[in-house]
C-alpha cells in the first residue's frame, strides 16, 4: 500500500521501519516540529524525523494539522491508508476520511482500557499485570474507534516505564504490519469498543512525579517504576530535589510520620509512608548520576528521624 506515516517519539520508530521493511511505500512522513532540548535548549528533531531522513523519506512538520496546506499535502501523497503511532496531534474529520483504507492507529494498551497519552506508565502505576498493543480504525473520539487487532503482554514485576516501552514498541510495529495485511486480504472485521469499560491514561507532567509520602508505600513503589525514566519520581532533602530511581516496599519496618527516615544503611533508605514504608534502593541527586543508596549515604548522611519532602 501507499501509506502516510504519522508519528513523533521513539515509540513510533519501529513501526515506520517495519512498514518500509514489509514493502509498503511511504510517500510522506508527518511528525511534530523540532523542539528545544538539553541545557542549551537548541532545537532538535523528533526521533521519527531523524529516522525518516536516514531512510530517504519525505517529511513534513506542521505545528497544527489545521494549518493551511496540510490537507492538500496529504491528498497529494495519494495514500491508501494513514498509519498513526504516538503522533501527538488530533486528526480532523477531513483527514480521517481521506484514505480509502482508513486511518489506523497503533496504541500501547488493550483498548478500551488506558485511552490517552501515557498508557504505558499508568498501567504500571495502577498495578496492572497485563497490558498490550491495539490497532484500531481512528474516529474523531479519543482512542475510541473500532478495534482491528490486539496482542497481550505480561508486565514483569521489575518492569519500568522505560523497559515496558521497549517491549511494546516492536510489538506495535509487528501488529501494524499484520493489520495492513489483514485489511488488504479482507480477513479483519473491525470490532466496536465497549465504552463502558473505558479507562484513561492522561498525559504526564513533571510535577506528577513529586512524591506524596502520605500515599501507601505499595502505590509509591509502583509510581517509581512507572515514571522511570519520565517524568521521574522525586522528593526533597534539605531543600534540594532528589530523584528516586529504584525502590520497593520496606519489609518489617515500623511506621512513622510520612516522610520520616526510619533507617539509612547499605541496604537502603527506609522512609515512612501513609501506609507502610518505602525502601529507597537507588537515587539521583540534582545534577549527578544515579547511585546506590549506600554510595549516596557516603556523601549525604541521613539519620532516623530526618524528614524528606519538606
Amino acid at each position: 500500500m501507499r501509506v502516510i506515516f504519522m508519528g513523533t517519539p521513539e515509540f513510533a520508530v519501529p513501526a515506520l521501519r517495519a512498514l518500509v521493511r514489509a514493502g509498503h511505500e511511504v510517500p510522506l512522513t508527518v511528525t511534530q516540529p523540532d523542539r528545544p532540548r538539553g541545557r542549551k535548549a537548541a532545537p532538535a528533531p523528533p526521533p521519527v524525523k531523524t529516522v525518516a531522513r536516514e531512510m530517504g523519506l519525505a517529511v513534513t512538520q506542521p505545528e497544527r494539522m489545521t494549518e493551511p496546506g496540510v490537507l492538500e499535502t496529504l491528498r497529494d501523497a495519494r495514500p491508501d491508508a494513514i498509519v498513526v503511532v504516538a503522533f501527538g496531534h488530533i486528526l480532523r474529520r477531513e483527514v480521517l476520511a481521506l484514505p480509502p483504507r482508513g486511518c489506523i492507529n497503533g496504541h500501547a494498551s488493550l483498548l478500551p482500557r488506558y485511552r490517552g497519552a501515557a498508557p504505558i506508565q499508568w498501567a504500571i502505576a495502577n498495578g496492572e499485570t497485563v497490558t498490550g498493543v491495539t490497532t484500531m480504525l481512528m474516529t474523531e473520539g479519543l482512542d475510541s474507534g473500532p478495534i482491528l487487532l490486539q496482542r497481550e503482554l505480561a508486565i514483569a514485576p521489575d518492569d519500568t516505564g522505560g523497559s515496558l516501552h521497549d517491549k511494546l514498541a516492536p510489538m506495535a510495529a509487528e501488529l501494524i504490519v499484520e493489520t495492513l495485511a489483514g485489511l488488504a486480504a479482507a480477513t479483519i472485521v473491525p470490532n466496536p469498543q465497549d465504552h463502558a469499560l473505558t479507562t484513561y491514561a492522561p498525559m504526564l507532567k513533571k510535577e506528577d512525579g513529586k512524591i506524596d509520602w502520605a500515599m501507601p508505600a505499595a502505590s509509591l513503589a509502583l509510581f517509581v517504576r512507572a515514571f522511570d525514566p519520565w517524568p521521574g519520581t522525586y522528593t526533597f532533602m534539605h531543600g534540594a530535589q532528589l530523584k528516586i530511581t529504584k525502590a520497593g516496599v520496606g519489609g518489617g519496618r515500623k511506621e512513622g510520620t510520612p516522610g520520616t527516615v526510619l533507617a539509612a544503611d547499605k541496604d537502603g533508605i527506609v522512609v515512612a509512608c501513609g501506609e507502610g514504608s518505602l525502601s529507597i534502593l537507588e537515587l539521583q541527586p540534582a545534577g549527578k548520576r544515579r547511585m546506590k543508596a549506600a554510595e549516596f549515604l557516603a556523601g549525604h548522611p541521613l539519620h532516623p528521624g530526618d524528614r524528606l519532602g519538606v
